[in-house]
């Protein structure tokens, strides 16, 4: 599979670099007739965009959607879906003297060990940017979904910050704490050129029951692949996760939760809980002080962590569909 694309029944391919034209996905494999809204996947793209949040990155983007293809009079037409959006706010120029150094922590690098010629403005393909695609994605991905079934991510910590249980999500993405003091804490860390990293929960309520397959396609597998694709992320784990390598089995084994709703590799209908761990940004210091970068990622992430999740729901949702439709050929008399 190319490097760009993602899923196998419903495959996303996103493209663009960071201060090209535009950034944009290609949807491939949704069913005709799903009735989508722009204004719906807008919503989505502005949970992602630079600049929404005061404390994150200086760069202001729009990110508004534009239809290329695949959706006639508000429905899909079961053909490729390209949606593209322009980059208005890219400042190539500032990146000159990334032309010979190479960032650590970035792929800079890598990309030239891998390809021996890189883009050197923001990253390029390796940028953050490149994520609004796969919320594009995600917004496809969802429609598939039955409407009980509900993704939702948070921050559960953050520098100094603890989430509250079951307490409303605030706009900086945490539970029950105070966003003006999250915007504060960020403030000061973006003036002193400092980052930092963050822990975050997701929850999928009411998922389809019987996905994943019992072996190298299980759920929890999928799962992890998708979501330690995200540039950020260096870290995944599910249901009790660490825990178990902490307690015995009388202890942990005998309660559904710890499993996170999955077991041997298949929905069970249950919760599904999953963790991931949200890298500090690597540019610090002056470097940080004087560009447009975000002093924790975290916020700007959690939309992208839904979508992944819910591409690898609905991807596995239409590989079920095409099994529970599957009529066999009866034997010959």
């Amino acid at each position: 599979m190319p490097g760009s694309s993602f899923g196998e029944s419903l495959r996303l391919t996103t493209f663009g670099e960071s201060h090209g034209p535009a950034m944009g996905a290609v949807v491939d494999g949704m069913p005709a007739g799903i009735p989508v809204a722009l204004d719906e996947l807008q919503a989505a793209l502005d949970r992602r965009r630079p600049g929404r949040l005061s404390a994150t990155t200086g760069r202001i983007e729009g990110d508004r959607a534009e239809y290329l293809s695949g959706i006639f009079e508000g429905r899909t037409l079961g053909t490729p879906i390209a949606v593209i959006v322009r980059n208005t706010d890219a400042r190539p120029s500032d990146y000159d003297e990334l032309r010979t150094e190479y960032r650590p922590g970035h792929a800079d690098r890598s990309t030239v060990l891998k390809h021996g010629f890189r883009d050197h403005r923001g990253g390029g393909r390796a940028s953050g940017r490149e994520t609004v695609g796969r919320v594009i994605g995600g917004y496809f991905a969802q429609r598939l979904l039955p409407a009980a079934c509900r993704v939702t991510a948070w921050i559960e910590s953050l520098g100094p910050f603890r989430s509250l249980p079951d307490a409303e999500r605030g706009r900086y993405g945490m539970r029950g704490v105070d966003d003006d003091r999250i915007e504060a804490y960020l403030a000061e860390l973006k003036a002193s050129g400092e980052s930092v990293g963050a822990l975050i929960a997701c929850t999928i309520d009411q998922p389809p029951t019987g996905l994943g397959e019992p072996v190298f396609h299980k759920l929890k597998s999928d799962l992890a692949r998708a979501v330690m694709s995200v540039g950020a992320v260096t870290a995944f784990e599910y249901g009790l996760g660490h825990g178990f390598g902490a307690e015995h089995g009388s202890a942990v084994t005998q309660t559904e939760s710890n499993f996170g709703g999955i077991e041997g590799g298949i929905s069970t209908g249950e919760r599904i809980r999953f963790g991931c761990v949200v890298r500090p940004p690597s540019t610090v210091g002056e470097k940080a002080k004087a560009g447009r970068h975000d002093p924790c990622i975290a916020p700007r992430v959690l939309p992208v962590i839904e979508a992944m999740a819910l591409l690898v729901l609905a991807d596995h949702l239409l590989r079920q569909a095409a099994i529970d439709r599957f009529q066999p050929r009866p034997l010959s008399p």
